[in-house]
């Protein structure tokens, strides 16, 4: 069924249509919508869940871990500093195998003070243990919120995961989506059916202290369940796109890349204007192409060299910095791509909400082409 929808509200009815047992959150611009739709979803009784007001977002986490150990699905969202804040809790709720799903309205780190968009919150938790999805319009958001539940509460994967869509540019822009009807959903997302939990009858520990002697191979699984998750999310993503018709079975999606001799590397809603930029550029002889990465953790290293083979030249546009280094993109892109003939440039823009114009896109590509990256791109040089 076609509905006009902002953002928030597309994944708040997502997210309803998941039953979510317990949900824990603390508002925050530009997260907030979500979170009062679904406040409001709970009062009317079209959501049947426990929603937990709470006083931080360190709280909010720290909830949703306690009622997932406890056998719940569970949901939170929250954008930078309330994920700043959640830190130490993201760490113990990956390392407990808990799959919480939790949205992410990218926004700005502080400081200076910005409540607008970049990527800076979630990519500073990248090391965190978190599956993370990345949405490029509404329609993406609002479907990688019934994929990270199929994914995550698989016995063989059992991780949380971010799903992450830009902060005002998505969240409060009102846009056309296909919503699934509540029997798809249950036909697609089973019951949740947790591998363990707190029983009194049956009493188990969750977090222990681990000795050196153990810790190592804690992370290890850790790192084998990220892995094994790529192909989690290939087979659950060709089953939504059977079932519903958009498939999601890609880490990453191309466009105009088959006989491109440039390829652009994005994440998020700037794909769209990369995309109109491409088809400008297309018209005036350039042959340039995007990839797409949906999904960051796993990172889809073999994807990325698979889809990209035959590029002369990459330019990776990163809504972050990896401060003292390059942009988090650039790098892993780089490192997937080492030993190949290709140049990789890096290009950091669009940091604190600044607007990226087609004219922007059309820039880099003629800089990455000269050979000239690993920059910050827009500067202005009287500020300086």
């Amino acid at each position: 069924m076609k509905e006009i929808l902002e953002g928030s509200h597309a994944v708040a009815e997502a997210v309803r249509l998941c039953h979510p047992e317990v949900i824990a959150a603390y508002p925050i611009t530009p997260q907030t919508h979500i979170v009062e739709a679904l406040a409001q979803m709970v009062a009317d009784c079209r959501l049947q869940s426990e929603y937990i007001c709470v006083e931080s977002e360190f709280s909010a986490l720290s909830a949703c871990l306690g009622a997932s150990a406890a056998g719940s699905r569970t949901y939170s969202a929250t954008t930078s500093q309330g994920l700043a804040l959640m830190f130490e809790v993201c760490f113990n709720v990956a390392g407990m195998r808990l799959p919480i799903v939790m949205t992410i309205a990218n926004r700005a780190l502080s400081a200076p003070l910005s409540i607008w968009n970049d990527q800076q919150d979630s990519i500073a938790l990248r090391d965190s243990g978190w599956i993370q999805f990345y949405a490029e319009d509404n329609q993406e958001a609002l479907d990688l919120h019934i994929l990270a539940y199929r994914v995550c509460e698989d016995h063989d994967i059992l991780l949380p995961a971010f799903v992450c869509f830009d902060g005002f540019i998505l969240t409060h822009t009102y846009e056309p989506v296909e919503m699934p009807l509540q029997e798809e959903v249950d036909a697609y997302l089973p019951a949740f059916n947790p591998y363990q939990k707190l029983d009194a009858q049956d009493p188990i520990s969750f977090g222990m202290y681990a000795t050196p002697d153990y810790y190592l191979e804690f992370r290890y699984e850790n790192q084998r369940a990220m892995l094994r998750a790529k192909e989690a999310i290939r087979r659950y993503g060709a089953l939504f796109g059977e079932q519903f018709g958009r498939d999601y079975s890609g880490l990453v999606e191309g466009y105009k890349l088959e006989d491109a001799e440039t390829a652009i590397i994005a994440m998020g809603s700037i794909c769209g204007t990369v995309r109109d930029a491409i088809d400008e550029m297309r018209a005036d002889g350039k042959k340039v192409g995007l990839l797409k990465i949906r999904c960051y953790r796993p990172f889809p290293d073999e994807e990325i060299a698979a889809a990209l083979s035959h590029i002369k030249t990459v330019a990776v546009l990163d809504k972050n910095v990896s401060l003292g280094s390059k942009g988090a993109v650039a790098l892993e892109a780089r490192n997937a791509l080492y030993g190949s003939s290709i140049d990789v440039y890096g290009y950091i823009l669009g940091l604190g909400g600044r607007d990226i114009r087609k004219k922007d896109i059309k820039a880099i590509v003629d800089l990455a082409e000269k050979g000239s990256g690993d920059m910050f791109y827009g500067l202005r040089e009287e500020l300086l």
